[in-house]
């Protein structure tokens, strides 16, 4: 799909250089550019509501867990 976009001239030229550095068609790197955007934004996102959910959870362990891995240690030695 053909799209037109406006952009700031530095912009324009520092992006048409590294698609020359990178021997890709310009539009190849334009693609990439966003296709790695939307991938960042998405990766964000999730680690966005990750914290979201895990927000409320307390640093302390379990009690239950500690005793295990307290007596695990303990056989270990």
């Amino acid at each position: 799909m053909k799209v037109a976009i406006s952009l700031p001239d530095p912009i324009f030229h520092a992006a048409d250089r590294a698609a020359k550095q990178m021997r890709v068609p310009r539009s190849r790197f334009y693609a990439r550019a966003i296709e790695a955007y939307l991938k960042q934004t998405s990766e964000q996102d999730i680690t966005e509501r990750l914290n979201a959910v895990y927000r409320d959870e307390t640093a302390e362990p379990d009690p239950f867990l500690r005793a295990a891995a307290r007596a695990t240690l303990r056989r270990s030695r």
